[in-house]
C-alpha cells in the first residue's frame, strides 16, 4: 500500500498502438506474395466448381466432406488426425530449421493483420500521417479517413465471414441469401461471429494476439538451439551505436548501426531487435529489410540485421543438419507417403451395423429366432451401386429386408433395416458374426462388419 505522499507506482500501463513503418525488399516481397496466394486461396475455393458442385464443401448435416474428387465421411475422420499430426511434426521442423517461419508468413493472424494493415494505410497514409492524424482534434477530414477505414474493415471482415461459412454451407445459396438478407439464425450468427473475429483480431488487437494470447510464442524456445536460423543483431559489428551521413568519415570504435531505430519502427509488434532474439518476434523480417535499406544508403555491407543462427554470430560454424532436423524430415517424410498412400487406396465402400436396442432377440411363430439391425451402407465411389447382404459365421442365417437388393447413389448412404433369422435351438446366448455387402457389379470387392447375435439363453 502506497503511503501518503508517495509516488504511485504504474504496474499496469495501458496498450500503445504500433505504427509498423512500411517497407520494402525481398523478405517484404516475399510476405506479400504469400499473404496474396494465400487470401486468394481462402477467397477463391469456395466459388470453385468440380463435377457439378463446390469443389470444397464441408456439408455437416449431411456428413460429407467435399475436396474437389474426394469425398470423405465420418469414417474417414483417421484422415483428419493424420493431418494435424503431419501439421504438428512440420511446425517442429520449420521451427528447429528457422524460427518462427509459420508466424512470419503464413498465419492466419499475420496474413489477415496485413490486410487490415494495407487498408488503414490507403485511408489514413503512412506511418508518420497515421500518428499526425490520430494526435490531431477531431475535424472533418479525420472522421472521413476514419471512417473510411472502418467501412473497408467491416467490409472485409463480413466478406470474410461470409467466405468461411461458405466452406460449410454451399456458398451460391448463401450469397444470394445475404444479398436478400434472408439468412437462416444459425448461418447469420456464423457469418457475424466470424466477421466479429477477424475484425477483432486482425484489426483491433493485432500484434497483441500474438504477444499474449499465442502460445507457440511460449514454447517456441523449446525448440530452438544454437543451430536454428533466427533473425538475429551483429552486436559485433554494429556496436557501439552512432550517427553519421551517407559516406561520412566513421569515427573511431564506431559500429555499423547508425541508431536510425528504422528497424523498430519496421516492427509490426514493436519490439527492437537490437535487444537480442524476444518471444514477440514474428520472424517477419521487416527488420532485415529496413535495415538493409540503411546500410546502402551508408555504404556500408548489408547483413547487419539478418537471418544467422547463435553459432554464426559466436562464431562457430551452423550445422544446419542435426540429429533433430534428420529426424524431424524423415518422421515427415514417412507421415506424408503414408497419407497418400491411404488416401490412393482408400476403400470404395464401408459398412456400419446398429443393433436393434428395443429387443435382445425374438422367437417367430415357426421356432426361428430373430435379430434386427439397422446396416448402413456408404458409398464413397462416384458411380451408384447396388449390393446383396449376407453373413458369415452364422451357420443357417437367412438375411431378409424389405428388398433383397439395396441400391446406394454415388457418394452416399443408404440405411436399411435388416432381419437376421437362424433355426430354434442352433445358439445359445451370443455369437460374433460378420454383415457382409457384396456389390454386385464387382464381384471382387466386399466390405463386412462385425455384428452380435443374441439367441436363447
Amino acid at each position: 500500500m502506497n503511503t501518503e505522499g508517495a509516488a504511485v507506482e504504474v504496474l499496469y500501463a495501458a496498450h500503445e498502438k504500433v505504427y509498423a513503418r512500411e517497407v520494402s525488399g525481398r523478405f517484404s516481397t516475399l510476405r506479400s506474395l504469400s499473404v496474396t496466394v494465400l487470401l486468394g486461396v481462402f477467397y477463391g475455393l469456395p466459388w470453385l466448381h468440380w463435377n457439378g458442385r463446390q469443389a470444397v464443401l464441408f456439408d455437416l448435416p449431411a456428413r460429407k466432406f467435399f475436396i474437389f474428387g474426394l469425398t470423405l465421411f465420418p469414417q474417414d475422420f483417421y484422415l483428419l488426425t493424420w493431418l494435424l499430426i503431419m501439421a504438428a511434426l512440420s511446425l517442429f521442423f520449420f521451427t528447429a530449421l528457422a524460427g518462427r517461419l509459420w508466424c512470419g508468413y503464413a498465419c492466419p493472424q499475420t496474413v489477415w493483420t496485413e490486410a487490415f494493415v494495407w487498408m488503414e494505410r490507403l485511408t489514413e497514409g503512412n506511418r508518420s500521417q497515421q500518428m499526425k492524424l490520430d494526435r490531431a482534434p477531431w475535424t472533418a477530414r479525420k472522421v472521413l479517413r476514419k471512417s473510411g477505414k472502418q467501412i473497408l474493415w467491416v467490409t472485409f471482415a463480413l466478406f470474410t465471414g461470409l467466405t468461411f461459412v461458405g466452406f460449410f454451407s454451399p456458398i451460391d445459396g448463401l450469397a444470394g441469401k445475404a444479398f436478400t438478407a434472408t439468412l437462416s439464425g444459425w448461418e447469420a450468427f456464423w457469418v457475424l461471429f466470424y466477421a466479429f473475429a477477424t475484425y477483432g483480431n486482425a484489426g483491433f488487437m493485432r500484434e497483441q494476439v500474438c504477444k499474449y494470447m499465442c502460445p507457440y510464442a511460449r514454447f517456441q524456445s523449446a525448440m530452438f538451439d544454437r543451430n536454428t536460423l533466427v533473425i538475429s543483431y551483429d552486436g559485433a559489428r554494429g556496436e557501439p551505436r552512432g550517427a553519421r551521413g551517407r559516406n561520412a568519415v566513421r569515427a573511431a570504435g564506431q559500429g555499423d548501426c547508425i541508431d536510425c531505430t528504422l528497424c523498430v519502427q519496421a516492427c509490426p509488434t514493436g519490439i527492437d531487435i537490437r535487444k537480442g532474439l524476444q518471444y514477440e518476434c514474428i520472424a517477419c523480417a521487416a527488420c532485415i529489410d529496413a535495415c538493409d535499406a540503411v546500410m546502402d544508403k551508408v555504404g556500408s555491407p548489408r547483413g547487419l540485421v539478418r537471418y544467422s543462427t547463435q553459432a554464426e554470430i559466436d562464431g562457430v560454424p551452423t550445422r544446419l543438419l542435426r540429429p533433430r532436423i534428420i529426424i524431424y524430415a524423415v518422421g515427415l517424410s514417412l507421415l506424408m507417403a503414408g497419407f497418400v498412400y491411404a488416401v490412393v487406396h482408400r476403400a470404395p465402400f464401408d459398412l456400419d451395423v446398429l443393433r436393434d436396442r428395443n429387443a435382445l432377440y425374438r422367437e417367430l411363430d415357426d421356432g426361428r429366432i430373430e435379430n434386427v439391425y439397422t446396416v448402413r451402407i456408404i458409398n464413397k465411389d462416384q458411380h451408384a451401386h447396388q449390393f446383396r447382404l449376407s453373413t458369415l459365421n452364422l451357420a443357417n442365417a437367412v438375411v431378409d429386408s424389405d428388398s433383397p437388393v439395396q441400391s446406394v447413389a454415388a457418394e452416399d448412404v443408404n440405411s436399411v433395416v435388416v432381419r437376421v433369422r437362424i433355426p430354434g435351438g442352433q445358439e445359445h446366448g451370443g455369437r460374433n458374426f460378420l454383415v457382409v455387402a457384396q456389390p454386385l457389379d464387382l464381384p471382387d470387392v466386399s466390405v463386412t462388419s462385425r455384428a452380435r447375435f443374441f439367441a436363447e439363453p
